[in-house]
């Protein structure tokens, strides 16, 4: 079979070993996402129909990729398979089968900024300030109470009389499910939570879901928490044909609630499981590869899995010790420069860091020196215009949202106040002054234009009638300053992501748009083509893709490993040791490790060490700068 031909044996045992559980340890670069496409490719081609598989990966950028690459390997079989993150799916169960525990056909999603305030209204209304308790601190809580398959009302009854903090999360849940309630909304967390629940409290739907996807498929299983292993484990439950793929070195979200567990216990889970490891590394060379499996053996939570390659040595790792994070930057910015002028293209080029606070120094570094850059950070989605053609759209879809309300009417401003804005809320509309009604009943004719053209439009035309009716093009272009037709582009971008979905007319096909805007992960910004040059992320943010050259800045000890605010016990040194393995093992060819010898931190000049982590590569694959401090160590 010609679509077998060039994978090694580990791969092609798990591409065509087809029935029963299976779990793939896949190290770094070792293919994985060319042996899921292929072995569903394989099914299909053995008689499953497409319909019949679900696949489900993590990020959106990734489920794209996947979907045209398995598109493309069937060609004109026809149908493709479901392939979603776990949200996605989620969402999807909910869509198809939601009503039976109340959720109505077209909800709406909120982001992580709707949800912290929605909590930070319910903190207003309870008079905790925000600086007792912020409403990151409070949704942070509910979130991992929910990925532990929690619902307030059990919360309430196990802390709600604990403590000060935990009688104020118990009532602030409460308060916020009232609110989503009535904005007919769900939050990220719902769409794992809610289906879990749909599946648990009604068999024959769950007969149904297990009915309609026979072979699932889950990516980056390491990174999952309890509650989708719950999911995952309950759509497999009849047939059994699950396959995993993961990598426990490469867990590295156990803060966001994934637990390791999942995979570790695979084969007790799952008795009559196989396990298949995938351990030829294709993207890195041998130094590189050599480097990495020495950092990672140090963990003990761990299964056995040494990678290898049969690429060739390859250039050493650089180190350069600076005197300050300023001559960090400087020195990455010009070693950028250098190797950009022997060919490099700056797209091909990463520099991570561990916190976010780095970014300032390595952005100025680089603005200074000419070298072009794009920091992932600031995502599309998150944008104030954009945010406000979201809440329009949204708008249109249910004219009941009062959240969506408040936005929209002051995006752009049209004379109504949050007195008058208050008084409809609470249904006090014959209180109006009549100048202030008639801009509302101005308002209200928009959003009735908007919601009887949602009917029919495709998304993408939607955007931009959205954009003329609300008044925004007039607002931002037509009276705007430079930066507010900047602004503008931002939300033209818009309507070209939407059209993605202009295959799908009307509601549906606006809803699937909304569920593409709501989703959207750091690394979708990648994909926004906004902007050329060389990539500027965090460690976390970097998992998933690969460069030709990486540096890797900070390597101080206390900053990467990262000790957080609590000192030591605040630390998780296997999570840190996986993470820098996950930094390490991005680099095809070129790997450079820098840090300095003094960093502001607060304000304040900190004294560093070096990073323990750099104890555990060999000296015979480091080669130091000739310009860094020797006696820095």
């Amino acid at each position: 079979m010609k679509y077998l031909e060039g994978l090694n044996e580990a791969q092609r045992e798990a591409v065509l070993t087809t029935a029963g559980p299976i779990s793939v340890l896949a190290g770094a670069g070792s293919g994985k996402t060319r042996v899921l496409a292929t072995r569903i490719y394989h099914l299909v081609r053995e008689g499953v129909p497409a319909e019949k598989i679900l696949a489900v990966t993590f990020t959106n950028k990734a489920a794209r990729e996947m979907r045209e690459r398995v598109r493309t390997m069937l060609a004109d079989e026809g149908s493709v398979p479901f392939i979603a993150t776990f949200h996605g799916l989620g969402r999807e169960l909910l869509e198809s089968y939601g009503t039976a525990i109340g959720v109505p056909r077209f909800f709406s999603v909120y982001d992580r900024d709707d949800s912290e305030k929605a909590i930070a209204a319910a903190l207003k209304a309870l008079d905790v300030s925000v600086k007792e308790l912020s409403p990151r601190a409070v949704l942070g809580r509910i979130s991992r109470a929910k990925g532990e398959g929690m619902r307030a009302t059990e919360f309430s009854e196990k802390y709600g009389r604990s403590s000060f903090g935990g009688r104020v999360v118990a009532e602030c849940w409460l308060r916020y499910e009232k609110t989503l309630k009535a904005e007919k909304a769900l939050d990220f967390d719902d769409l794992i939570a809610l289906p879990v629940q749909l599946l648990e409290e009604h068999p024959e739907i769950r007969a149904k879901a297990q009915e309609r996807w026979q072979y699932i498929h889950i990516d980056e299983y390491q990174d999952t928490n309890a509650l989708q292993g719950r999911l995952t484990n309950m759509l497999a439950a009849t047939h059994k044909n699950l396959f995993v793929v993961g990598d426990i070195d490469q867990t590295i979200y156990t803060w966001r609630g994934a637990t390791i567990e999942n995979l570790l216990t695979f084969d007790t889970t799952y008795p009559e499981s196989k396990t298949i490891i995938l351990e030829r590394n294709y993207r890195s060379t041998k130094n590189l590869v050599d480097a990495a499996n020495a950092v990672i053996a140090k963990n003990k939570n761990r299964k056995e899995k040494i990678s290898t390659t049969e690429q060739g040595a390859g250039e050493p790792i650089t180190l350069y010790i600076a005197g300050s994070a300023e001559d960090e930057a400087h020195w990455i910015a010009r070693k950028i420069r250098e190797l950009m002028a022997g060919g490099i293209r700056p797209e091909e080029i990463a520099v991570l860091f561990r916190t976010n606070f780095q970014s300032r120094a390595l952005e100025e570094g680089l603005l200074r020196a000419g070298v072009p850059y794009k920091l992932l950070g600031t995502r599309f989605f998150g944008r104030k215009e954009v945010k406000d053609v979201l809440a329009w759209m949204r708008l249109a879809m249910d004219p009941t949202r009062e959240v969506d309300t408040m936005r929209a009417a002051s995006s752009p401003p049209r004379g109504i106040g949050a007195v008058t804005l208050g008084k409809l809320a609470a249904g006090q509309r014959d209180l109006l002054r009549a100048g202030d009604l008639a801009k509302v009943e101005k308002f209200e004719a928009v959003v009735a234009e908007l919601a009887a053209a949602a009917e029919t439009s495709i998304p993408s035309e939607f955007v931009k009638l959205v954009i003329e009716k609300s008044g925004m093009r007039k607002a931002l272009v037509d009276e705007g300053s430079e930066e507010d037709k900047e602004r503008f582009e931002n939300i033209e971008e818009l309507a070209s992501v939407a059209a993605r979905h202009d295959a799908v007319h009307g509601k549906e096909g606006i809803a699937l748009f909304l569920a593409e805007a709501a989703l959207a992960s750091d690394q979708d910004e990648l994909d926004q083509g906004e902007k050329t040059g060389v990539t500027l992320m965090t460690v976390h943010a970097a998992k998933g893709l690969e460069f030709n050259t990486v540096f890797v800045s900070g390597m101080e000890e206390g900053l990467f490993p990262h000790q957080g605010m609590g000192g030591e016990k605040d630390r998780d040194e296997e999570e840190e040791r996986r993470l820098f393995y996950v930094a390490m093992t991005r680099a095809k060819e070129r790997l450079f490790l820098t840090l300095a010898r003094v960093r502001k931190i607060y304000g304040i000049d900190s004294y560093a060490e070096p990073s323990s982590f750099l104890a555990d590569i060999d000296a015979s694959l480091l080669s130091y700068d000739k310009s860094t401090h020797y006696d820095f160590f």
